[in-house]
């Protein structure tokens, strides 16, 4: 944290005193939670884009300096919405990376249409952050948010058919944590693995920062399944599956993406060991084409707690896309966000998760999904070929 306080100092301070006036500074604002639970994954995706950012200013790569400005959401669908109008109030900002969390996103991109600022998520995974722009309610207001993950339609299904047909499991417990994130991605889970023939023999929520699960697990293990899918985030998927263990039951536990971080094993400890995960994409160490970034994040982050998290180098690669965009507007249009907008649509970016490109709803076209497995002691989640 030192290094990280020490890094926005210089981005706060020193640099418009480097780059004269104002006005020939450009901002990138980073919104994701940097305090609470989940501070640790939004500070991930702020280290990333701060790496970004002083690579391109090293390199003189455009006639101004660049500035990455971070907001907390505390991961708080409110406060998403306080910290958009914030960034819309400021005119040096052209885009945003963030929402780390689906329900701060949904929240904030309707603020981000009225400026327009673009949006371009790294790891917001409901349908529903881009379906939105399509609905009657979004009206004129254009098309701001850009996605570089794929949804929890997807990762939902290809979890539900590798319980099904690698697993072998017929009979699985669905608990989430009521989000927009959570619910959504259990509730495409149960669809598809009934579809594919499995049976849900439970099927409940949780309230966010809940502690207990005695009472949903105990009701789970009189229903005799052979597995427990959780939508939600680290922290309840780590305190559910330690809860599970302690009361003796062994089946298997399922998650999605919000649940494989290192923080997992902060919460469950050797109760996490064996635990399956799915990652939208394919996870940044498996990347040949991101062992660049890694060693750069490294050198530049030193500190052990500093380890690199799930979505930073989707955090840098965001970054990397608005850089374009500022290149295709050019240097006397870098302010002006609704042509920044209408370049992203036109994204064709080769980089770290190879080349994106986004459909009509600002979703990626790249679809893959990866099934790690958590292991405790080496507190890592090796991929399942």
């Amino acid at each position: 944290m030192d290094s990280l306080k020490r890094a926005l100092a210089a981005v706060l301070v020193l640099l418009p005193c480097a780059c004269g006036p104002r006005q020939k500074t450009v901002k990138i604002a980073v919104a994701a939670p940097m305090t609470g639970d989940l501070g640790t994954e939004g500070q991930g995706l702020l280290r990333a884009v701060i790496l970004a950012v002083e690579q391109a200013n090293a390199a003189r790569r455009f006639p101004y300096q660049l500035e990455a400005v971070p907001y907390d959401d505390r991961a708080d669908p409110g406060e998403a919405v306080n910290v958009a109008n914030l960034i819309i109030a400021d005119p040096t900002i052209v885009a945003v990376v963030g929402h780390y969390n689906s329900s701060c996103a949904l929240a904030a991109a309707a603020v981000y249409a009225r400026a327009p600022v673009a949006m371009i998520a790294p790891s917001a995974t409901s349908p529903e952050v881009t379906f939105q722009q399509l609905s009657a309610d979004w009206g004129a207001k254009p098309r701001v948010v850009f996605r570089l993950v794929p949804t929890d339609e997807l990762q939902g299904d290809y979890a539900a058919g590798f319980v099904y047909r690698r697993l072998g499991k017929r009979r699985i417990a669905v608990v989430h944590d009521q989000t927009t994130y959570g619910q959504g991605l259990a509730e495409r889970f149960r669809k598809t693995f009934e579809r594919l023939g499995g049976k849900v023999v439970l099927e409940s929520g949780i309230a966010p920062g809940q502690k207990d699960f005695k009472a949903v697990l105990l009701r789970a293990a009189a229903a005799k399944p052979d597995g427990l899918y959780f939508g939600g985030l680290y922290t309840e998927a780590g305190l559910l599956v330690k809860e599970l263990r302690e009361l003796g039951m062994k089946t298997a536990f399922i998650s999605g993406d919000g649940a494989k971080t290192p923080g997992l094993f902060d919460v469950a400890g050797e109760a996490a060991d064996g635990a399956y995960l799915t990652m939208v994409g394919v996870p940044v160490e498996m990347l040949p084409s991101a062992r660049g970034f890694m060693d750069d994040y490294r050198r530049r982050w030193t500190a052990a707690e500093e380890g690199i998290r799930p979505f930073d180098h989707l955090g840098y690669e965001a970054a990397q896309i608005v850089f374009d965009a500022l290149e295709a507007v050019g240097p006397d249009d870098r302010l002006d966000r609704a042509k920044i907008v209408a370049a992203l649509r036109r994204t064709r970016h080769s980089g770290i998760a190879g080349l994106t490109a986004f459909d009509q709803k600002g979703d990626t076209l790249n679809t893959i999904i990866t099934m790690t497995r958590a292991d405790a002691k080496g507190r890592s989640f090796p991929v399942l070929r």
